[in-house]
């Protein structure tokens, strides 16, 4: 079905494709016969998909990662095409309307996307309260579905100050996430990346970790890391998580690198996705896996196209994965491939 589709949507301009595409499956999943026609083909269940991580229980392995549902409008619908968690955002305490368009490029010939969307987001009270609703009126079905929120900065916000924008989305959407990504490794918000260093980063950890907790509820913390780091960095990253405590690392976001490409976007500025960044990545998760000694979770997110990449990530040490461009690229049917291949044990 995707595979006819797929030629058409590609021939019109990504971010149009993408809110035409959200909004049809809306419409088709408010009525029974469209629900009902997409759990069937697209949405697998087993309970040998389960996976407990981080102190949360996941009905399978297979996620969308941050920026595909920034304002939570589709949580109910990239749920019922099969995914077992779902992360929201990058949200910002202040809507932003991110950078000026065009702003997203297909390059087919690498299976790749380059985007300097910016954080374009509607805020972090819309978001809130847009999940305290679905979890309110959850569908059917979906009860063991995952819900993390990925947090940033506003783009006029300060390093200095970086750290009260996290505290705001943190304490915002403490009540409707399950867990939270602290995204400091976006491209496409100037000197964002200066966060990943390892004193402002230990700033912002321990400052939310100090927040972590109410009525004796924690939420885990993730941090969201770029694959273009040293393994000097990768290094640090393994000393912050044993310092601060938090629960795991998503490896990785989009790299600058533009190493290989052959398409005619090629040269845009913002951040590359999807295939040229699947070794990357992996090796990234193998380089944090072998080094921590396996003791902290890492979520597996760059250039999954396929159940043999899945698989690859999984072995480097990925706990869960997630999909974004692979999922442009290849449509639904690659997450029940995905969770059909685990199944299978190969």
């Amino acid at each position: 079905m995707y595979s006819l589709l797929k030629p058409l949507l590609f021939q019109f301009d990504p971010e149009k494709v993408h809110y035409f595409v959200t909004r049809n499956l809306i419409r088709v999943n408010r009525l029974w016969p469209g629900r009902t026609l997409i759990r069937g083909v697209w949405n697998l269940k087993d309970a040998r998909l389960e996976r407990e991580v981080f102190g949360l229980k996941f009905i399978n392995p297979v996620g969308l990662a941050a920026g595909f549902d920034k304002n939570g409008e589709v949580i109910s619908e990239m749920a019922n095409l099969g995914f077992g968690f779902i992360e929201v955002g990058t949200v910002t305490p202040l809507p932003q309307p991110g950078n000026p368009k065009p702003r997203m490029f297909r390059l087919p010939a690498d299976e790749a996307l380059i985007n300097r969307m910016g954080f374009n987001n509607l805020g972090v009270d819309v978001l809130a309260a847009r999940l305290a609703a679905y979890r309110i009126k959850r569908p059917a079905g979906q009860e063991g579905v995952i819900i993390g929120g990925n947090i940033g900065k506003n783009k006029d916000t300060s390093n200095e100050n970086a750290v009260n924008d996290y505290i705001k989305c943190f304490d915002r959407l403490f009540d409707v996430v399950d867990y939270f990504v602290v995204n400091v490794s976006s491209p496409n918000t100037p000197g964002l990346r200066a966060l990943q260093e390892k004193e402002p980063l230990m700033n912002i950890l321990n400052t939310l970790q100090q927040r972590n907790g109410r009525d004796g509820v924690s939420r885990p913390i993730l941090l969201k890391i770029a694959p273009d780091l040293t393994n000097e960095q990768l290094d640090d990253i393994v000393e912050i998580v044993a310092a601060t405590k938090i629960a795991g690392i998503i490896a990785t976001n989009t790299t600058i690198s533009r190493d290989g490409l052959n398409s005619a976007h090629k040269t845009e500025t913002g951040g590359l996705s999807g295939r040229p960044l699947t070794k990357r990545s992996t090796e990234v998760i193998s380089y944090l896996h072998k080094r921590s000694n396996g003791t902290f979770p890492i979520i597996g997110v760059g250039g999954i196209h396929s159940p043999d990449d899945a698989i690859e990530k999984l072995n480097a040490g990925a706990s869960l994965i997630q999909l974004y461009t692979g999922f442009i690229y290849e449509g639904p049917g690659l997450i029940s491939r995905i969770n059909k291949r685990i199944l299978a044990g190969k």
